[in-house]
């Protein structure tokens, strides 16, 4: 036999051993991946198997559940005390609302003050969002008694009640920085900070635009309102 014959065969059979070797090896290979991913899923649905019986989780969720429920029914208990709402009460009903709850938060505004239609649109939407708190606006006009027994002289005037005591007020926006353009947010931190508002852990309601028509003409009468001037 012709040796470079001989040798081109030995070399054919050499490299057709490694091939069938490494394909042996690539086989084995895959095999030991399949028996570890199989047994890595068995050992996850054991373990979720295991949480979904573990007491102290159910418990936990147990008692979610029990704190969604209260947390519901309270909600709904103070929307039938008129929580939850921006409402205009009369001087006859005044009383009752600021002692039927343990915190009020009553604008003193009249009809016609461009100030006050602030307050009025910023308030509304703090009423929706903290449903502890009482909101309710009463007309200065129509209300004498209360104006003079609560010495209201400017308005707008805002005054927070705690279980029926005058605790505290917000005259004209002297601390709001005294202009008309002041955001919800604005008037929510001042409110949070004097403790008839709860902070909320959520973010809070995006800020009004700052612009407004422009300045009305000042308008005064007996209550003296609030100069709009800067």
């Amino acid at each position: 036999m012709d040796p470079d014959s001989v040798k081109s065969t030995l070399s054919n059979l050499a490299f057709g051993n490694v091939m069938a070797a490494a394909a042996r090896d690539y086989q084995k290979e895959v095999l030991a991946q399949g028996k570890s991913q199989a047994s890595s899923s068995v050992n996850q649905e054991v373990d979720l198997d295991e949480l979904m019986d573990d007491p102290e989780l159910e418990k936990l969720h147990a008692d979610r559940i029990a704190a969604l429920k209260k947390e519901a029914e309270k909600r709904e208990a103070l929307k039938k005390q008129g929580h939850g709402e921006y409402r205009d009460v009369t001087e006859g009903d005044f009383l009752g609302e600021v002692t039927g709850s343990e915190k009020v938060i009553c604008h003193f505004y009249h009809r016609e003050f461009y100030r006050c239609k602030i307050v009025d649109k910023h308030l509304k939407t703090l009423a929706l969002r903290h449903v502890d708190t009482k909101f309710i606006k009463l007309d200065a006009e129509n209300a004498p008694f209360f104006v003079a027994k609560l010495g209201v002289k400017t308005l707008p005037c805002v005054i927070l009640f705690r279980k029926g005591i005058a605790v505290d007020r917000l005259v004209g926006f002297q601390d709001l920085g005294g202009k008309d353009d002041f955001s919800t947010k604005t008037l929510e931190a001042l409110l949070i900070k004097k403790g008839i508002l709860i902070e909320k852990k959520e973010d809070a309601d995006a800020e009004d635009d700052g612009n407004h028509e422009n300045r009305h003409r000042t308008v005064r009468s007996s209550l003296n309102p609030d100069s709009d001037s800067d």
